[in-house]
């Protein structure tokens, strides 16, 4: 990557940074394009150079090709759960404190704004899919192996079961929440051999 390329990634990377603290402050609908702009001090012009919309400010991710790095990184023959959970953990690690804070709060907008949840159902984002495509080839088979989209859908429970809990008030972090989550895995699925019981009978 030339030194132009990186220069236009710390751009988009800061203003980004200037947008959630604006978002996390103030709240999503209150803070306009103007208001970044201003606080990043460059123009609305170079704004929209950088994102098209203000919903662009949060679906950018600077998180996965960090992802992708770790994963790449790992010994062969590394656990497929251990090495999702240590590309969880690294990946977040690697975050200071405000950027690890910013990054929940990213998360937690993605969720929680209805465009730019509209916006992630219409690109399929967090589709088993999508995880099977990431999945496939670090464990050398096809995507479309039955296994390979069982393990991804699990993924995927894994996530809403966290994003649950932190809506629910029950967990601070997504991040933590979920590999915590993922942990539970570890010993198989919960409850899976759990009797059924039968419900107690209205008097």
């Amino acid at each position: 990557m030339g030194l132009r390329e990186r220069k236009k990634e710390r751009t988009r990377a800061e203003l980004q940074r200037h947008a959630l603290r604006l978002f996390r402050d103030h709240g999503y609908a209150e803070t306009t394009v103007d208001d970044i702009a201003a606080a990043a001090e460059v123009s609305r012009s170079t704004f929209f150079r950088y994102f098209p919309t203000k919903e662009d400010v949060v679906l950018f991710d600077d998180v996965d090709p960090v992802m992708e790095r770790v994963m790449h990184g790992l010994p062969d023959g590394t656990p497929l759960l251990a090495a999702v959970r240590t590309v969880l953990r690294e990946s977040f690690g690697s975050l200071d404190d405000e950027a690890r804070a910013l990054e929940e709060v990213r998360m937690e907008l993605a969720r929680s704004v209805p465009q730019i949840a509209a916006i992630l159902r219409e690109r399929n984002a967090f589709a088993v899919e999508q995880v099977a495509g990431m999945v496939g080839p670090a464990t050398g088979r096809d995507p479309a192996d039955p296994e390979v989209l069982l393990f991804s859908g699990i993924v995927l429970g894994a996530r809403h079961a966290a994003r649950a809990r932190v809506e629910a008030g029950r967990a601070a972090s997504y991040v933590d929440e979920l590999d915590a989550m993922l942990g539970r895995l570890g010993a198989g699925i919960p409850l899976a051999d759990e009797p059924v019981r039968a419900r107690a009978q209205s008097p």
